[in-house]
């Protein structure tokens, strides 16, 4: 299915924002998540099913400043 993960067009075959995360690379631990603007609890990824043209979010901390 086609998604905006972060502006850029993505093509995947999960389901759900916890397959997501973990398909893109990231540690689950480390990032926040939203999906269609709303916030997304890492404890509720896994029951957070994507739908085609679904808009997600992911960050991760920065060092700096």
């Amino acid at each position: 299915m086609k998604l905006n993960v972060n502006g850029q067009a993505y093509e995947t075959a999960a389901q759900a924002l916890d397959a997501l995360v973990s398909e893109l690379g990231h540690d689950a631990e480390l990032v926040a998540t939203a999906l269609n603007g709303d916030f997304v609890a890492r404890a509720a990824r896994a029951a957070s099913r994507l739908q085609p043209g679904d808009s997600v979010e992911i960050l991760a901390p920065m060092q700096g400043g």
